[in-house]
């Protein structure tokens, strides 16, 4: 029997929570197979079979909090692995079976279709009955309005009548009209992590935030122009995150205190600009690390922040993608923030907050012209960084991003071939 213990995953780290178990017990895993998910304070991570064999789980219960090197399950490696046939037997058997049902309901829907109104008008997304459809159709019900009560959300007819008797009223999901219900949930370890670094961060910073805005035109023409041929070269869109991190990266070397933070009487200052990009996901807000930013292409960027997003999504990010950074930009406008005040993601000095782009009347020699604006703030601690540096960067950033083509030398190509 080989025991399965809660593996070490950082030193500060002393206890983590049990999210899923992947596997049942008594289930045959392969070697190297994932058994269970846990989540520690800063990241998920998988855990896997060391041997083949029958998985013995223990007591323990999703959610809950084990501490590190607790047994977390037992596989019995001397166990014989189940005779495939018989598997492929009642895997096909259970098959047929379901591929039986689903035919006859399909059938019952289609029979009952045929005496009802068209269905038509409502999302494949939206799970509904033959019923319930035709007469969201016939009605013209919008189908997020409707509580839907039946089995895994799907909407059933009474439940389209009793929106139809309720027009403008809508009940929270899972809940009733005129609900008083209150739910309790336990706080995950990253949501205790988010709330405590937060609260840190306001704490022990000097933080104070400068604002500008930059008109947005130069960067939307480039990607407009050659947004087909970057995809078809580098199999990957060109985005804004590319401009602002590259943008960001030059500023830094510029305005160096930016870039640097406190270390009891010391300052530490990095030759390299290190940048964290927020990520938002079902479990919290999360900020992994592009390294040297200062040393890759846009291709290079763009690729990072699709893979970063994509390990942030699926859970899979790891200590190292979470920490070192230098410096954090964050992007509020694709939830439609017009304007806002990041907290610094300690310990940082200064953290960068994008906007949404938004077409405003700006008056230019004389003239009010319509231009795509986007508004930028830039929080920091005031203990490090002066007033002057840091409404100096964000200048620079906005300069940048207005003439992209800076980005390629760091200063004016008119002024570089004149030697200005």
């Amino acid at each position: 029997m080989i025991d399965i213990k809660v593996p070490t995953v950082g030193e500060s780290i002393s206890e983590v929570t049990l999210l899923k178990w992947n596997k049942k017990d008594g289930d045959y895993v392969e070697r190297d197979e994932v058994i269970a998910e846990l989540e520690s304070e800063k990241a998920t991570f998988e855990v896997n079979a060391e041997q083949a064999g029958v998985l013995k789980l223990g007591g323990i219960q999703e959610g809950d909090t084990i501490k590190i090197g607790d047994l977390l399950a037992s596989i019995d490696e001397t166990a014989r692995q189940p005779e495939k046939s018989t598997v492929d037997n009642q895997q096909s058997t259970a098959k047929s079976a379901s591929e039986k049902v689903v035919a006859k309901s399909q059938e019952e829907g289609n029979r009952q279709a045929k005496f009802s109104a068209p269905v038509t008008g409502i999302s494949n997304d939206i799970k509904a009955s033959p019923v319930a459809s035709a007469i969201i159709a016939d009605k013209k019900v919008d189908p997020t309005t409707v509580v839907a009560t039946g089995t895994a959300g799907k909407i059933l007819k009474d439940d389209v009548l009793a929106a139809l008797a309720n027009p403008g009223k809508k009940a929270f999901a899972g809940s009733e009209l005129f609900s008083r219900n209150v739910r309790t949930e336990k706080m995950s370890n990253l949501r205790k992590t988010i709330s405590r670094r937060l609260v840190e961060a306001k704490n022990t910073t000097a933080m104070l935030t400068t604002f500008n805005e930059v008109d947005m035109s130069s960067i939307m023409e480039i990607r407009t122009k050659y947004k087909d041929k970057f995809k078809e070269i580098h199999s990957v869109g060109l985005g804004f995150m590319s401009f602002f991190a590259k943008a960001c990266a030059v500023a830094l070397a510029e305005w160096p205190s930016v870039n640097a933070y406190i270390d009891g009487d010391q300052l530490i200052y990095h030759d390299y600009a290190d940048i964290s990009i927020a990520v938002s996901t079902p479990r919290g807000l999360t900020v992994p690390v592009m390294r040297n930013v200062e040393s890759m292409s846009m291709a290079d960027v763009e690729r990072k922040v699709v893979e970063l997003a994509g390990k942030a999504r699926d859970s899979k990010l790891t200590t190292e993608d979470l920490t070192g950074g230098t410096f954090t930009i964050t992007n509020g406008g694709v939830f439609g923030s017009l304007m806002s005040t990041p907290i610094i993601n300690i310990p940082q000095s200064a953290i960068l907050g994008m906007h949404k782009i938004q077409e405003r009347p700006m008056v230019i020699n004389g003239q009010v012209v319509v231009k795509p604006m986007m508004y930028l703030a830039l929080s920091y601690d005031h203990r490090i960084i002066d007033g002057r540096e840091s409404v100096s960067f964000l200048v620079r950033v906005k300069e940048l991003l207005e003439n992209p083509e800076q980005l390629l030398i760091g200063k004016d190509p008119v002024k570089t071939l004149l030697e200005l």
